[in-house]
């Protein structure tokens, strides 16, 4: 069992009380995004664990799906999830490492895809979206880290399309790391909101405010916030925490997606199916700019804006 054993438990209940009913989402783990977009029936199926949080009051409610980053489903994720709840709206909070046999992807991220991370995203909202509880129409995605990578991903038009889950109503993209990016960034009517510290040093923020800026050129409605003084994972009230093994490219160049999914190296203008992440990582570290070691948290005083900037993004789009 990965990120805290408690969570899992029939018998945890939020902070507001909320006791959650655990749900499969049939998934898949694609091999990279064109496998996901232009092979979608070749896709090895994978099952993965959530939890579903329903608020007070009788439904369709409508709901936020919770994606955690790269040390996994963890507490500080189901304080955001009781905040959600608390706003009136669903939050549905989603394992991908438990069922994968991962515990962490700090160290080593090509454990499974990130075109995996994000198909657990939209075979999550598939679910939500076949209840008689939930709104379809009002299905949001929230990820953290490596999370915020796959909501991201998820609101692409070209992913969203080959997956057949409802369009994404909202995408909070909590300190994403957007070194892969399609090159038609559109995302339809899907609003993007993300927020990153200016001293993330796992995430570069200049190449999130490049993401999000694309996406605005290309018709969405995405904004970004950069938060002074915050380092990556600022939502945790935890002290500082320096992770000596922690795997980052600060300063690469992004690793774009042609519209079917192919992979573009930097150094190519040339779109390769086979192309996978790690090729992507490769490519960064033989290009000189991967490095060991990154910080998380200890910005406690940062926290409750994280909260009121996240909690106006929701009640707003939803």
């Amino acid at each position: 069992m990965t990120g805290d054993d408690a969570i899992h438990r029939d018998d945890f209940r939020l902070a507001n009380g909320l006791a959650g009913e655990a749900l499969t989402i049939p998934s898949a783990n694609p091999r990279n995004f064109h496998q996901a977009i232009s092979d979608t029936a070749a896709m090895p199926r994978q099952d993965l664990w959530a939890k579903l949080f329903m608020p007070e009051g009788s439904g369709p409610h409508p709901v936020v799906i919770v994606a955690p980053g790269s040390l996994g489903l963890q507490e500080h994720h189901m304080a955001i999830a009781a905040a959600i709840t608390d706003a009136g709206i669903a939050a549905c909070t989603i394992d991908p490492f438990s069922n994968r046999g991962v515990s962490s992807t700090v160290v080593r991220q090509v454990q499974f895809s990130f075109a995996a991370s994000a198909w657990d995203v939209l075979a999550t909202a598939k679910v939500l979206a076949a209840r008689s509880d939930i709104d379809e129409a009002r299905i949001g995605a929230q990820g953290h880290s490596r999370g915020g990578s796959a909501v991201l991903s998820a609101a692409s038009v070209h992913l969203a399309a080959a997956s057949g889950a409802p369009k994404l109503a909202g995408v909070y993209a909590a300190y994403p790391w957007s070194g892969q990016q399609f090159l038609d960034p559109s995302v339809g009517p899907t609003r993007i909101r993300a927020i990153i510290g200016d001293q993330d040093d796992w995430c570069p923020p200049l190449q999130v405010q490049a993401h999000i800026h694309a996406i605005r050129l290309a018709g969405g409605d995405a904004t970004v916030r950069i938060v002074p003084g915050a380092n990556h994972s600022f939502d945790r009230t935890t002290p500082v925490e320096y992770i000596a093994d922690a795997s980052v490219t600060p300063g690469a160049p992004t690793f774009y997606i042609a519209d079917d999914g192919a992979f573009i190296l930097p150094a190519s203008d040339e779109p390769d199916p086979d192309l996978v992440d790690r090729d992507g990582f490769l490519y960064s570290i033989e290009a000189g700019f991967g490095v060991r070691g990154a910080h998380i948290s200890g910005n406690p005083d940062l926290v409750p804006l994280f909260y009121e900037d996240m909690t106006t993004f929701w009640t707003d789009v939803m």
